[in-house]
Order: structure tokens, then sequence, then C-alpha cells
């Protein structure tokens, strides 16, 4: 009977090492289970890249409505144009006397009573966001530097009266027998005048955005790091970003020309 007893006490034994393997498998199950958390990742990862196709439509849509309204510029000022009389001239000034000219050809035109052959006098302007110091500043400045635009009828009398304005060198194109500009060319010339002055009557709710400038930096000018793991250290800029005023720069990191990312605020100009 000693024996009997023995060998049900192996078989006892027995079977509790089959419900351990029970429950290995079990613990097995759970761990396959973890797969879940998995698929999870994957769809958080579709969520994101929802969000940033959002994104992107939202800012093609803007791009689709700022076209869509210098279109709409555009033809309102060609409209107008076809309506005045008179060839449209380029002259020539003296660098930073384009107001300077105006003015004074506006006083001469009065003065010689050219009313009836000289009828306008414009310097296309364009509104420019300069970033100096990390501060923005919404500046106008004008389009075509040295350079005025004129509607006229082009006479000897009229011509002379033009060229020999204070500070004015000459028409451009053959000296004493200019070429009026094309319509296409004088709506490019006003059209940026025209979309600022239709941004400040909408109060500034154009969505077209305005050209933005660094002043501070340019490509390939050479900065030293201020901040980071490599303060100290000289970069050369090899792109700028301005709507996020933001830069890319590439140092000598051990003895390989290395890549980095940088705000404003993290370089200054050597």
């Amino acid at each position: 009977m000693a024996d009997e007893d023995v060998i049900l006490d192996e078989t006892e034994l027995h079977f509790d090492l089959g419900e351990d393997t029970a429950d290995a498998e079990e613990d097995l199950h759970i761990n396959l289970d973890l797969s879940g958390d998995e698929d999870e990742d994957e769809a958080a990862a579709d969520i994101e890249l929802n969000f940033g196709a959002e994104e992107e439509a939202a800012e093609a849509a803007d791009q689709l409505a700022a076209e869509d309204e210098v279109e709409a510029v555009r033809a309102e000022i060609r409209s107008e144009l076809e309506t005045k009389i008179g060839d449209w001239y380029v002259v020539h000034t003296y660098s930073g006397m384009e107001k300077r000219v105006k003015q004074n050809l506006d006083s001469r035109v009065k003065t010689l009573n050219m009313e009836d052959y000289i009828y306008e006098i414009v310097v296309p302007t364009e509104d420019v966001v300069e970033i100096r110091n990390g501060t923005k500043k919404t500046v106008t400045r004008t389009v075509l530097p040295g350079y005025v635009l004129v509607r006229m009828d082009l006479t000897d009398d009229s011509w002379s009266a033009v060229r020999h304005t204070p500070s004015v060198t000459g028409f451009v194109g053959h000296a004493n027998d200019p070429v009026p500009l094309g319509m296409d060319e004088v709506v490019e010339m006003l059209l940026p005048a025209a979309l600022a002055l239709k941004n400040e009557k909408e109060g500034g709710k154009t969505p077209r955005a305005k050209k933005v400038e660094l002043v501070d930096f340019q490509v390939g000018d050479s900065v030293m790091l201020t901040d980071g793991p490599f303060t100290g250290v000289h970069a050369t800029i090899t792109e700028i970003n301005t709507r996020t005023s933001r830069l890319k720069a590439t140092l000598e990191f051990m003895g390989r020309d290395t890549p980095v990312d940088l705000t404003l605020d993290q370089v200054q100009k050597v």
C-alpha cells in the first residue's frame, strides 16, 4: 500500500505540472494580446497623418483664394488702364530720388502747361514685412528702385519736360525715341500697390501673404551659434525660411559638414 501511495503522489505531482503548463499557455496568450498596442500605435499614426493632410488642404485652399484675389485685382487694373489715354514710359532716376522726381515732374507739368500731354506719374510701390533683430515691421518700398512710370503722349515738348526734370537721367529705351511699355508690363508694376491698398481697405483680412524679407541675414552669411550644444561654433547659412523665422546652416563637426536647423535668436552675424 505504501508503494501505491507513492504512485498516487507522483500522479498528483504530474497533474500539478500540467496545470502549470496551462498557466504558461495562458501567459503566452496574454503576451500575444499585447500586439493590439501596435495596432493602436498604427491608428494613432494614421490620425496624425490625417491632421497633417488637413493642414496641407487648408494651406492649399488659402493659396487658391490668394491667387483668385490677385487675378481679380489684376483684372481691375487692366480694365481701368484700358479707359485711360496716353502710353506708359519708364524714366530712369538717380537712386533713391524716385519720389522727389515725381514731385518735381508734377510741378513742371503745371508750370509748363503740359497737362494735355503728361497725364500721370507713378512710383510703383509694394508692402514688405521686414524682420530686423527678430522684430517684424511692414514697410512700403519702391518696386523698381531708380525708375518712375509716366503716362503721356510723347512729343518733343513733353519729352523735354520729362527729360530735363531734376534727378532724371533719361528715358529707358532709345534716348530720343523711347518705346512705351506693354499693357501686361504696366499691370504687373502697378499690381503690388493695388493689392496693398485693397488689403488696407479690408482691414488686413486679405488672404494674400505679404512679401517677407529677413534684413539681418542672407544666404551665405557666416554666423556664430549663441545657444545649444554648438554654442560658439561658426556656421554658414544655406537656407532662410521667412515664414517660420528659421534658418538652416552647415557647420564643421568631427571633420564633416553638419546641417543644423536654427531659430533667429540662436545665431549672431560675424
